[in-house]
């Protein structure tokens, strides 16, 4: 028997046969379905162990309350862990998040804290800041964007399952900045393993866009301090359409459902793999579509333009 945290972690590669058909034969697309983890997301791994880490250094005791900014996946990932270990949950995030989240955390039991759309993340966390400060013995703010846990957890857990599913063959990594742990925690480890690797990050093409989650670097006030710029050998930039046009694209040709970043990671991945002879191109589906259904870009025909790398 296990308990329902043993759910996070070791999530399948997958090979993304249709998608990467016109690759060369030497070259393979594989992505990790991290909708397989407890509360659906990739952000599980950094929650938990942002979480634990609060436990044993003291900072996170019974009877306080989690506190973060959050654009859904890792205020899910709070709710379903708090749930777990008996911890309330207090979330600042844009009141545009997507129906689906926002209902899946009040089921969860989490209080949220809505904020102003066209501020971004950046309003979000400057409120749950600002809230922890009035009451610091209320709350434990983990602060995913400052906490060297974040990226610790995939150091951990993520780059050695990809480097174990893929029978230490990858070469490429590619993925999305958002508070940028995935990034940076999965590129440190492959790199120890593999000095070669190439790793690639993954941003929208301007600060105006619909890739939740995902930060135009340039554009935004407050870069994550677990953020270093040199550590991508180069940064892809997609657009909310190519990533719309991709998440229909697998859906339909791969059988798999979805969230739009995950979609924009296999844009940029994809466009990698297709400048190779030889190689194992590995990316991150961030969670499924079951959090992005209401969005009305799934009933648009797709318009594919040439060179977008869909």
């Amino acid at each position: 028997m296990i308990s329902p945290l043993d759910l996070i972690g070791n999530t399948p590669l997958l090979t993304l046969g249709q998608i990467g058909a016109d690759l060369q034969r030497g070259v393979t697309l594989c992505a990790k379905a991290e909708w397989y983890n407890l509360g659906g997301s990739v952000k599980d791994r950094p929650a938990l162990w942002m979480l634990r880490d609060g436990e044993r250094r003291g900072l996170l005791r019974p009877g306080m309350r989690i506190a973060d900014a959050t654009s859904g996946n890792t205020g899910i990932a709070y709710a379903t862990i708090g749930a777990a270990l008996g911890y309330g949950v207090t979330l600042a995030l844009p009141a545009n998040a997507s129906p689906e989240r926002l209902r899946t955390l009040r089921a969860l039991g989490a209080e949220l804290i809505l904020t102003d759309p066209a501020e971004g993340m950046d309003l979000a966390i400057s409120t749950i800041r600002e809230l922890v400060a009035q009451q610091p013995a209320a709350f434990f703010y983990p602060d995913q964007y400052s906490n060297a846990a974040n990226p610790e957890a995939h150091y951990m857990t993520t780059g050695p399952e990809i480097w174990r599913q893929s029978e230490g063959q990858v070469s490429h990594f590619v993925a999305a900045l958002g508070t940028s742990g995935t990034f940076m925690g999965t590129t440190r480890r492959l790199r120890e393993l593999n000095p070669r690797l190439c790793a690639y990050a993954v941003q929208p093409d301007g600060p105006y866009h619909a890739l939740e989650g995902v930060k135009h670097m340039a554009s935004t006030r407050l870069v994550p301090a677990i953020y270093d710029p040199t550590a991508p050998d180069a940064t892809i930039e997609v657009t909310s359409e190519d990533a719309f046009a991709m998440a229909r694209r697998l859906a339909r040709t791969e059988g798999l459902l979805v969230g739009i970043s995950a979609a924009a990671n296999v844009v940029a991945a994809l466009r990698v793999a297709r400048t190779l002879t030889q190689g194992c191109v590995v990316t991150i589906l961030c969670d499924s579509a079951n959090r992005y259904l209401s969005e009305r870009f799934w009933e648009e025909r797709d318009q594919f333009v040439a060179g977008a790398g869909i």
